[in-house]
């Protein structure tokens, strides 16, 4: 008798994922046994008692994102492998995935035939990467001659992640201040440090940093 995989769906359009839904239930194998819309549906949905084997999870939804989806899931629930789904797939976005425990990534341009490959991948190996994200993730380090420095971008932590994204809102550096409950000169250091550390001169190149590297999705 086969085995049949449990899969949850998180993804903020609908239509897209009543789609993915069909197809997934199409596949030998597999089942949907819910479907979210973000990260707080994501987890009402396992605590009321879903319980998946794999978690097709959109990197970009509003309210809770898949990166912090994946982030309390890893915390929670390690034994649920978590695949991405994501238009991002820059080196540092994947370093931050990785870290967070998800198990693969699939472009959302991806045809039928590999999402299937890479769900029965997922489900039976533990891991899933395309080739281009394989190639990534090979050649990150052939890729720069200065490797701690590509490694200390990388390695974000959650202030200065969290001082990026309210940096790529319209509040003013006094107002980010106030929500990170620290000084206006204490917002200035951290500004000045991650403008050395990303290599960028404005407010501006911080936001497009952090939308290229998915810490924050439009």
């Amino acid at each position: 008798m086969k085995v049949e995989y449990k899969v949850l769906l998180a993804d903020d359009h609908a239509l897209l994922r009543d789609a993915l839904a069909n197809l997934v239930n199409g596949f030998e194998q597999f089942k949907v046994v819910a479907t979210v819309a973000n990260g707080h549906e994501l987890i009402k949905a396992i605590q009321d008692g879903a319980k998946p084997d794999v978690i097709l999870l959109d990197l970009n939804m509003p309210g809770m994102d898949g990166f912090e989806a994946a982030k309390w899931l890893q915390k929670e629930h390690p034994a649920i492998k978590i695949l991405i789904l994501t238009m991002y797939d820059s080196e540092i976005a994947l370093i931050r995935l990785l870290q967070v425990g998800v198990k693969g990534f699939l472009k959302k341009d991806i045809h039928p035939s590999e999402l299937n490959a890479a769900l029965r991948s997922v489900a039976e190996d533990g891991y899933y990467y395309a080739h281009n994200t394989t190639g990534k993730l090979a050649s990150l380090f052939q890729q720069h001659t200065d490797k701690q420095s590509f490694l200390d971008k990388a390695m974000l932590n959650e202030k200065e992640i969290e001082f990026l994204r309210l940096a790529s809102t319209d509040l003013t550096y006094k107002e980010i201040a106030a929500k990170l409950k620290i000084t206006p000169r204490a917002i200035d250091g951290y500004r000045d440090a991650l403008f050395d550390k990303l290599d960028v001169k404005s407010r501006v190149g911080l936001a497009i940093y952090a939308v290229k590297n998915g810490i924050v999705t439009l």
